[in-house]
């Protein structure tokens, strides 16, 4: 399984960012969609996840009316938006796939390689 992040970048406070990224090796439509971030010296947290189907989504109460999630399973992708970015959402985005959102929000799937979001204020 590869998941390949892209979009991370330096914005300013306020500004919006859009994070994708591509599967590939994996039944897409069979896996369950999302993103974590990570910022050093501390663990990885949830930020937001997609069921199969693209119907349902998930979003940590830090970023839920400012980020969305959304699936393309036809091009195998997983998206991020990002509005109404702050300092605190400075981390490395991390990609991951798992077979359930549940399983997927416990840090139990596979994961992609990280994106660095860095935010000024």
């Amino acid at each position: 399984v590869q998941l390949q992040a892209s979009g991370g970048g330096l914005v300013q406070a306020g500004a919006s960012l859009g994070l994708s990224c591509a599967a590939s090796g994996l039944t897409f439509g069979d896996f369950a969609m999302g993103w974590f971030r990570q910022t050093p010296g501390q663990l990885r947290v949830f930020v937001a996840a997609i069921d199969r189907s693209g119907e349902h989504t998930y979003y940590a109460e830090s970023v839920k009316g400012r980020f969305t999630v959304s699936r393309d399973n036809n091009e195998k992708t997983v998206d991020l938006r990002m509005n109404s970015l702050g300092p605190e959402d400075t981390a490395v985005y991390y990609c991951t796939a798992a077979q359930t959102t549940t399983r997927l929000r416990s840090a139990l799937g596979f994961w992609g390689q990280g994106t660095q979001v860095t935010v000024s204020s």
